[in-house]
């Protein structure tokens, strides 16, 4: 197939994971992604790790967010360096980065330095709260915005302090943003051959992805948001919505009718709680009441009863079970990449699809430079000896 992005040319600077997973995805889309790095260390999630697992001599995230791109190295404080990546940024339809308000500007790439150049471009770049304000020199960093943005608030029971998500969402968030935006500005393009900034924050992100409670926050007159005691897994909502533990595992229960619940699993008990509002009032008790009920059976048991009655439940599972049940299985998820020197990997897909196909590539992450000569020999020699 042909993808939406082919001969769309993307000069990244970015690092770590906001940027990177942006440009990820507009390369699965059909961009090429040429990935600048400083010389010697590149990109800092090459050593960056999330666990003490190296790959092929660089972390295993790097390989995650960093497949089907070319790495270009140039150090940005010599002449040389400058003029080869000035000349990559002429060229190119989309040029990001993910530094600090203020860091491309004393590097000379900045907005406005790069428009003089290239009047088109589509630039976007990613901060961690905005370019004015108190916190605009603070790190950026994933756990530091959550906990700031209010998020860490919802998760975890009542009586326990605030829950971090377990993944970077702060970060593969404002990348999503970062490429809805550039792609925004692509479109605008094509039709008027203007280009433009897209600027995200990471604070603004991780506050839109709260949009619902904190919608709802305000039409509660902004009273103090109350996690339940018992199974939590949603601030506002009432019981049953929870993981509960069963004789032989977990299994997650989202809205449904408390009398309903009580008559299927035959507990009396939750037969009390006729009225909906009381769901809500009166949820930890309810909760205190099923979670207890629930231990008397199995996972399969109990899924056996409410799933064929229409309730919405489900078994909890971890990756290993998750990856050898048939329901993820046919989704074909998780594909192998091979890097320039053949090491192989596993690691997910894109998860779109367009036109009934899925956009597949099978090129790994770049070893650091590994692509600087071919893409001075295409880009950068044949382009001057071409003016």
């Amino acid at each position: 197939m042909i993808k939406p992005l082919e001969d769309i040319l993307v000069v990244d600077f970015s690092q770590f994971l906001s940027g990177p997973s942006a440009s990820l995805r507009l390369a699965d889309l059909g961009a090429r992604v040429i990935k600048v790095e400083k010389p010697e260390t590149g990109d800092i999630c090459r050593q960056l790790y999330v666990s003490n697992l190296i790959m092929n001599g660089d972390s295993s995230v790097f390989h995650a967010i960093n497949r089907n791109k070319e790495s270009f190295v140039a150090d940005l404080k010599s002449e040389i360096g400058r003029n080869e990546v000035w000349e990559l940024v002429k060229q190119a339809d989309v040029v990001m980065h993910n530094f600090r308000p203020g860091v491309m500007e004393r590097l000379g790439f900045d907005y406005e330095a790069v428009k003089l150049v290239n009047p088109e471009v589509v630039y976007g770049e990613i901060s961690g709260y905005g370019d004015e304000g108190p916190w605009r020199d603070k790190p950026g960093q994933d756990l530091l915005v959550q906990s700031l943005s209010g998020l860490t608030g919802l998760s975890g029971n009542g009586d326990k302090g605030p829950v971090p998500m377990g993944i970077a969402i702060v970060d593969i968030l404002t990348g999503a943003h970062l490429a809805q935006g550039i792609m925004a500005c692509l479109v605008r393009k094509g039709i008027s051959n203007v280009g433009g900034l897209v600027q995200v924050s990471m604070m603004e992100s991780i506050v839109d992805f709260q949009f619902e409670v904190i919608t709802t926050y305000f039409r509660d007159g902004g009273e103090p948001t109350v996690r339940s005691l018992k199974n939590n897994a949603h601030a506002y909502l009432g019981a049953p919505y929870g993981i509960y533990r069963t004789s032989n595992g977990y299994m997650a229960i989202a809205m449904a009718s408390i009398p309903q619940l009580g008559e299927l699993l035959n507990c009396p008990a939750l037969l009390e709680y006729q009225e909906v509002a009381s769901w809500f009032n009166e949820r930890d008790q309810i909760k205190s009441i099923l979670a207890k009920h629930l231990l008397g059976g199995t996972t399969e048991q109990w899924l056996a009863i409410l799933e064929p009655a229409d309730v919405w439940c489900s078994d909890v599972l971890t990756w290993e079970k998750l990856m050898q049940h048939e329901g993820f299985k046919v989704l074909d998820m998780i594909h192998e990449v091979t890097m320039g020197d053949g090491y192989r990997y596993r690691t997910t897909r894109c998860p779109i699809k367009i036109d009934g196909e899925y956009l597949l590539s099978k090129k790994g992450a770049p070893k650091l430079g590994e692509h600087t000569a071919a893409i001075i020999e295409e880009m950068l020699v044949k382009h001057t000896l071409g003016k």
